[in-house]
C-alpha cells in the first residue's frame, strides 16, 4: 500500500491500468464503466465516488481492502469512462437509479457503502430508499466522506456557483486546465497538494468523451441538496444500521464544519475520524489513513451485523 503522500499513484499509467481492470456494462440505455473484483461470497462494498471525478479515486483503497472484500465502484453517469451525453437533467434519482440498476445486474444482495462527495448524496438517496423498502439489496453499512450532506453547510466554490448559473455554458467554454488546476488544489490540505503529475491525470479523466462540456449540466445536484434536504437528512437520523464518518477537517467545501453540523442535527454516527490537516479528497490525499479508519469502522459495524 504506498503512503499517504506517494504521488505515484496518481499518473496517466495507473488511470490506464484502472480502465483495463473495469469493464462497460449497459443499463438502463447508458454504457457505465463498472470494476468488479473480487467473489460473490465475501463481504461486498459499493464505493460511490464524487465531482468532478471518477472511480478512480479509489484506487488507493483498493488493495488494501481486496483480500477481505468484494469491491464495486462505476463511473456514474457524465463521469470518467462512462457516457457523457449532453443533458440538463443529470438528477441524483437518476444516479441511484443506475446505480441500482448496477447493483442488481451483478446479483448484489448485501452490500456496505463507502460514498465522496456527489457520490454522498446519491447514497443518501439510496438509503432513503432503503428506509421506505423500495431499495435494490440491502445496506449494512454507510460511510461518508467529505461532501455536502446538508446544503446549509455545503459551501461551494464561486466557479461551482457561476456553473449552476445562466452563464454556466459560457464559462464552461472558456474554462480550461489553468481553472481546473486552481479550483482543484484549493480543497486539498497543505500538506497534500496536488502535483502537476496528478492534476493531468485527473484533468485528462474529466475530458475522456469530451466530458467537461458538460459540466454545467452535472452541476445541477446543488439544487437537488436543496429541494430534497429534508428527504435526505431523515434516514440519516433514523438509520438502522451503522453510520460513519471520515472528514478531511481542513477541507473549505465540506470540512469539520459539516461534522459538527451531522451531530447538531442528531444524525446516527457510531464511528467518527477526523483528519485534521486534511482536505476534500481524504482517499486521495491520504489513503493509509482512510484505510485504517474505515476497517476499524468495518470492524464495529461487522459486530452488529
Amino acid at each position: 500500500m504506498a503512503a499517504a503522500n506517494d504521488k505515484t499513484l496518481w499518473n496517466e499509467a495507473s488511470k490506464q491500468l484502472w480502465r483495463e481492470q473495469g469493464r462497460m456494462l449497459t443499463v438502463l440505455g447508458h454504457r457505465l464503466f463498472v470494476r468488479d473484483d473480487g467473489a460473490a461470497d465475501q463481504p461486498t462494498i459499493l464505493l460511490i465516488h464524487g465531482f468532478p471525478t471518477s472511480s478512480w479515486d479509489w484506487q488507493g483503497l483498493w488493495e488494501g481492502l481486496r483480500p477481505d472484500y468484494r469491491l464495486i465502484t462505476l463511473d456514474m453517469l457524465g463521469f470518467g469512462f462512462s457516457d457523457k451525453p449532453k443533458r440538463r437533467d443529470y438528477s441524483i434519482h437518476l444516479q441511484a437509479d443506475l446505480v441500482e440498476a448496477v447493483l442488481s445486474e451483478l446479483g448484489v444482495q448485501r452490500y456496505h457503502v463507502l460514498a465522496h462527495d456527489y457520490g454522498d448524496t446519491v447514497a443518501q438517496e439510496l438509503l432513503a430508499r432503503q428506509q421506505e423498502g423500495g431499495g435494490v439489496g440491502q445496506w449494512l453499512s454507510g460511510c461518508f466522506l467529505n461532501g455536502g450532506l446538508f446544503p446549509e453547510t455545503h459551501r461551494a466554490l464561486l466557479t461551482q456557483k457561476l456553473l449552476l448559473s445562466p452563464i454556466g455554458p459560457l464559462l464552461n467554454r472558456l474554462s480550461g486546465f489553468a481553472q481546473f488546476r486552481k479550483n482543484f488544489s484549493r480543497v486539498f490540505g497543505p500538506d497534500t497538494q496536488p502535483s502537476d503529475t496528478e492534476l493531468n491525470a485527473f484533468w485528462s479523466l474529466i475530458n475522456e468523451n469530451d466530458g467537461k462540456h458538460i459540466f454545467h449540466n452535472l452541476i445541477t445536484y446543488m439544487r437537488d441538496r436543496k429541494q430534497h434536504r429534508q428527504r435526505w437528512l431523515e434516514p440519516l437520523q433514523r438509520a438502522e444500521l451503522p453510520l460513519a464518518l471520515i472528514n478531511g477537517s481542513v477541507d473549505p467545501v465540506s470540512g469539520d464544519h459539516m461534522v459538527q453540523r451531522y451531530q447538531q442535527l442528531e444524525c446516527r454516527l457510531d464511528f467518527l475520524a477526523r483528519l485534521p490537516r486534511i482536505g476534500h479528497y481524504p482517499q486521495v490525499e491520504a489513503p493509509n489513513e482512510v484505510l485504517t479508519a474505515y476497517k476499524n469502522f468495518l470492524a464495529t459495524a461487522s459486530a452488529e451485523d
